[in-house]
């Protein structure tokens, strides 16, 4: 296993992460099935786990720290997010000071952990401040409880810009990471965003390399979707999106 810094930080993270979106917890074949591969990738020199509050309705972080628990803290990189609705109440989501450090208590519960590695905002919040929400992740890592954080989606390179303003002017703690999408179907973030990232020595942890089982191959145009596959379980069915013609033939292409 190779590793490798994210952005400009010293913290190492394998090339290859084991993400927690889609993990299977309905029953305890299905959850058995899950450690045995988690193990098997922390024994294969896997040391970064991906999860966010939201996965699973919070049970995914539970999963997260039942499987870290005997493990040198040390020896793995965990991350989760904070933004979608977790609750019912009006502030229940977002990234409002409110929400963050109520979230944040809430998986660093989940996780049985005195503090998360990266700290990720799940989507952006139009309706918060950008000072308030930079502001409330810093004081996290004033704190210890966090201790780096990043945004995943709907961040653009413009928003990347006005962040690294306010960073520099109150004087926070950097954003050192961003995950968004990227692989061979969705390429989107090398117009802008990878210029932005290395010129404020941001890292990047791209989510779904294999777009979401596409180009693995699995999914072949004319045939039917492979039993157990994500397209035939996933409830928001956002595989499913993509199994057009237009992009099975380019798999096809690219498989040569």
């Amino acid at each position: 296993m190779q590793y490798r810094n994210v952005g400009g930080s010293g913290l190492k993270v394998s090339e290859i992460a084991l993400g927690s979106w889609m993990t299977r917890l309905e029953d305890a074949a299905a959850v058995d099935i899950a450690m045995d591969i988690a193990h098997k990738a922390f024994d294969a020199g896997v040391n970064f786990f991906d999860c966010a509050d939201a996965y699973s309705g919070g049970d995914a972080e539970v999963f997260l720290g039942r499987f870290i628990k005997d493990l040198p803290r040390e020896d793995v990189v965990i991350s989760s997010k904070v933004f979608f609705k977790t609750g019912n109440s009006v502030n229940g989501g977002g990234l409002s000071r409110k929400h963050i450090l109520n979230n944040c208590e809430r998986s660093l519960k989940n996780l049985g952990t005195d503090y998360i590695d990266l700290y990720y905002c799940h989507r952006f919040d139009p309706d918060t401040p950008m000072e308030e929400t930079l502001q409330t992740l810093s004081d996290l890592v004033d704190q210890g409880k966090i201790l780096y954080y990043g945004v995943s989606e709907e961040w653009s390179a413009a928003r990347l810009e006005r962040a690294q303003r306010i960073i520099s002017e109150r004087g926070l703690h950097p954003l050192t990471v961003v995950q968004p999408e990227y692989n061979m179907m969705d390429r989107y973030i090398e117009h802008e965003i990878v210029d932005v990232c290395d010129y404020y020595s941001i890292g990047i942890t791209p989510f779904s390399p294999l777009a979401q089982g596409l180009l693995t191959g699995k999914y072949r145009k004319g045939q039917p979707l492979p039993a157990g596959s994500r397209a035939t379980w996933q409830s928001d069915h956002q595989i499913n999106d993509l199994l057009t013609d237009e992009n099975l033939d380019k798999v096809e292409a690219l498989r040569g």
